[in-house]
């Protein structure tokens, strides 16, 4: 079992996740292709909420400083996130988010899974909670991959183009800090079944861009750190 400083950053890693692509579904609202779509992210969206708001509990718990998970989503600077790049990217179009769903939600289901069977009863807890949750995610992505691929010339076109955007970020998912590696496989095949029945490829190899970890991050996490984190750092101590 990780000692107590390792399941803190864990924690914060998992967390982090969470809370930055649920911000990210979030600027969806109003503004989906239909009605159902809109609702089906927003769900979502407060799914992944939840689970950022348990992780980082852990997380303040854990660092016995004060900090609950309100203090650690809305105080800390850009530098202090350890979210994977992939959940910060742009929505861009819709077939860009589903691509982005799509790769990170069959990765959480596995992670989670994981997670749930762990010995770190704290953990395991969020874990079998998440999992009932990120399953639905993963699948209602998968379903949206192949309808868009399989569609229209140009909800294909679009698709093809959403998963070779987010296709550079993959591999940090992966990051041994948090024992993902031997997911590696399954995540592999899941993610082959799913493009071959869109009738799509597998996106060509690239270097992977890395950093989100190690707190090194792009623009758009700064942007969205400046939308989320507004009205706690404009009313100190505020509270909802």
């Amino acid at each position: 079992m990780p000692g107590e400083d390792n399941l803190f950053h864990h924690a914060v890693r998992l967390g982090d996740d969470a809370l930055i692509l649920a911000q990210r579904l979030s600027e969806w609202c109003g503004h989906a292709p239909m009605l159902e779509v809109d609702l089906a992210l927003a769900n979502i969206a407060l799914d992944l909420f939840g689970q950022a708001t348990f992780f980082l509990g852990l997380a303040g718990k854990l660092e016995g400083q004060g900090r609950d998970a309100n203090a650690l989503a809305f105080h800390r600077d850009v530098l202090d996130f350890r979210n994977c790049l992939l959940v910060e990217q742009p929505n861009g179009d819709f077939a860009q988010t589903i691509a982005r769903q799509f790769l990170f939600s069959n990765w959480q289901e596995l992670l989670m899974r994981e997670i749930a069977a762990a010995p770190e009863v704290r953990l395991a807890a969020i874990g079998a909670k998440a999992v009932k949750e990120v399953t639905y995610h993963a699948r209602y992505a998968s379903e949206w991959v192949v309808r868009l691929g399989d569609g229209t010339e140009e909800s294909r076109a679009r698709m093809i183009a959403g998963l070779d955007w987010m296709w550079r970020f993959v591999d940090e998912l992966f990051d041994s800090r948090d024992g993902t590696p031997s997911l590696r496989p399954e995540w592999d095949a899941r993610i082959a079944r799913t493009l071959a029945e869109a009738n799509l490829e597998l996106p060509k190899p690239r270097r992977a861009v890395l950093g989100g970890r190690a707190g090194h991050h792009s623009e758009h996490l700064g942007h969205l750190l400046c939308e989320m984190q507004f009205l706690p750092r404009a009313y100190p101590g505020a509270v909802w």
